[in-house]
């Protein structure tokens, strides 16, 4: 069993100044910061060893008067503030030299100094799948995250993503359906919710999940923040799934760097004519793994699947059932289909959403509907 207490947590204001000052000095490249911690063994080795101008050499620009300096009172009431918080139960803050850092975010060449988690703190260090896409999402877009964040949640994978609307709150509501849960890691202060939207969806992640930030507390939603954070998605995972995304999607930001940390990446081909496929497809050329099914992701990692669309199916109600069983992979309307089958309307309507939530019928423009192939 990994040990998940932080030294943190247990200590006074004054441990925590020197890892807050190396976690968000600027001008101090991320990468340095680990490397400094590293060469010297933890945060306040590296400020005496700045103190005393025998700081490493890490190959790379390093601000060693601001880290040597004397810390501000403002620098003091943030520490002061954060061990408050880090005592609260369920909540725990995480130095990159903890026994409790989580050992794959570890890896990777510019860790976070320090992560501020709340929540089920040993989700860090099970077996993960990142899954990101756009916020944007078509309503089938967003059913195959959710979709295949249930199966593999079932199978065992924590779902790990970034709290954002669309494929990355479809994601964590299937992640938090099975025993796998889920790991939002945002771009905000740990104690700050952002899509405000999604507030009922983080309050539920504290509580069933977790949630991790490498930002300070009270760090609103700056738009620099949310490209950082993709490192640690991609980082905390074994494997990211892309979902859709544009041609520019950030998206394609944590693919890249998944493919940097040595991760596997996959991604769910689309319709040509879909810009909200055009970013997976480029992932595919470049290399990514093509999945229609969360079983492939799991076949990726040796691990037999769990059945899923049978498990899906055998929840759709009886009328839905019958439905599916009428549909062909030709296009027809919900009126006729109605008509055919002597169902009423709008009953067929409901029927026709919960197959399409559950990615196995595909919404056609004019209120036209076809069976997906499997």
């Amino acid at each position: 069993m990994q040990a998940t207490e932080s030294f943190l947590s247990h200590g006074s204001a004054e441990a925590v100044l020197p890892w807050l000052r190396l976690a968000m000095m600027p001008g101090l490249p991320r990468h340095a910061a680990a490397q400094l911690i590293r060469a010297h063994g933890s945060a306040p080795a590296v400020i005496e060893a700045a103190r005393a101008h025998r700081l490493a050499d890490v190959r790379a620009p390093v601000p060693v008067g601001a880290i040597a300096a004397p810390f501000s009172p403002q620098a003091r009431a943030l520490a002061e503030a954060t061990l408050q918080w880090a005592r609260q139960p369920g909540n725990h803050l995480l130095a990159l030299n903890d026994a409790g850092y989580p050992s794959l975010l570890k890896e990777i060449a510019d860790p976070p100094v320090l992560l501020h988690v709340q929540g089920d703190v040993s989700l860090l260090h099970r077996r993960a799948i990142g899954i990101v896409g756009s916020r944007n999402a078509t309503l089938q877009g967003k059913a195959n995250a959710n979709r295949f964040a249930r199966a593999l949640s079932e199978a065992g994978f924590t779902i790990v993503s970034g709290l954002a609307l669309g494929i990355d709150a479809a994601a964590h509501e299937g992640g938090l359906a099975a025993q796998g849960s889920t790991v939002a890691v945002i771009g905000t202060g740990i104690d700050v919710t952002y899509p405000a939207s999604n507030a009922p969806l983080a309050a539920r992640i504290r509580e069933e999940g977790c949630v991790v930030s490498e930002f300070a507390l009270g760090s609103p939603a700056h738009q620099r923040n949310f490209p950082i954070r993709n490192r640690i998605i991609s980082g905390l995972s074994r494997g990211v799934l892309v979902v859709e995304a544009a041609e520019r999607s950030g998206s394609l930001i944590t693919a890249r760097l998944a493919g940097e940390q040595g991760r596997d990446v996959f991604a769910i081909p689309g319709s040509i004519h879909s810009a909200l496929s055009k970013g997976c497809h480029k992932l595919i050329r470049d290399g990514a793994k093509l999945v229609d099914t969360a079983q492939h992701i799991l076949e990726a990692f040796g691990i037999e699947g769990q059945g899923e669309e049978a498990a899906i199916l055998e929840e759709l109600t009886q009328a839905a059932d019958v439905l599916l069983t009428a549909l062909t992979y030709d296009p027809v309307p919900a009126d006729e289909l109605a008509a055919r089958l002597k169902l009423d309307p709008a009953d067929t309507q409901a029927s026709l959403l919960a197959l399409e939530l559950a990615g196995v019928v595909e919404r056609l423009p004019g209120g036209v509907f076809q069976r997906l192939k499997r």
